[in-house]
């Protein structure tokens, strides 16, 4: 797979204080969160927080690229060498259509992170890093399928950008609303959508 930024190399102590992170957001939301929860979901002082991160925020745009370095390494490890199947699976790591616990917690906290995005610059930027890195494996996924002879010879980056937005969409809905029959037929849409315009007939 190929995307747009390296995987960073976190250390112990990184991946300590980013699980910490996780299970604070998760109790407190964006709004209540504060090193001091962090520290206290850590078990260490703040400043063991301090001497890695100089604010939360800052913080909290390592924990975004540690969130998706983590779903780009389960999607490397566990996608094959059949395009349709490795987009099938991008689609369904992104969009469940069973959720479990965690599952629905970490869309939550991403779409929560992601409201922050409206009026904060540095969020803005990381979900657009991001948004861009999840569109990058879907279109090296159609890129190889054309190659391949699997996927009529189509443009990629369209094809990857109406994919995302339209699982994001259903993701955001799914998060703030109770409209769960939502997902399941966005999936249904997207999987229309690539036998009508990628398969070979």
């Amino acid at each position: 797979m190929v995307t747009d930024a390296p995987e960073r190399d976190w250390s112990a102590a990184e991946e300590e204080i980013m699980e910490a992170t996780y299970r604070a957001l998760l109790e407190h939301g964006y709004a209540g969160l504060s090193i001091s929860r962090i520290a206290a979901e850590l078990g260490k002082s703040k400043a063991a927080i301090y001497y890695h991160y100089d604010a939360k925020d800052d913080l909290l745009v390592a924990f975004l690229e540690f969130a998706v370095d983590r779903f780009e390494a389960t999607v490397a490890t566990e996608t094959g060498d059949e395009p349709t199947a490795d987009l099938e699976h991008v689609v369904e790591k992104l969009l469940p259509l069973q959720p479990d616990e965690e599952q629905r917690q970490l869309q939550a906290v991403l779409v929560g992170l992601r409201s922050q995005a409206v009026t904060n610059g540095v969020f803005r930027e990381q979900f657009t890093r991001i948004d861009e890195r999840l569109a990058a494996t879907i279109r090296d996924i159609v890129e190889r399928g054309i190659e391949e002879g699997t996927f009529r010879d189509v443009d990629p980056s369209r094809v990857a950008e109406h994919i995302l937005a339209t699982v994001n969409g259903a993701m955001y809905a799914r998060a703030t609303t109770g409209r769960e029959g939502a997902a399941a037929a966005t999936r249904v849409s997207i999987a229309s959508y690539v036998d009508s315009e990628l398969r070979r007939d």
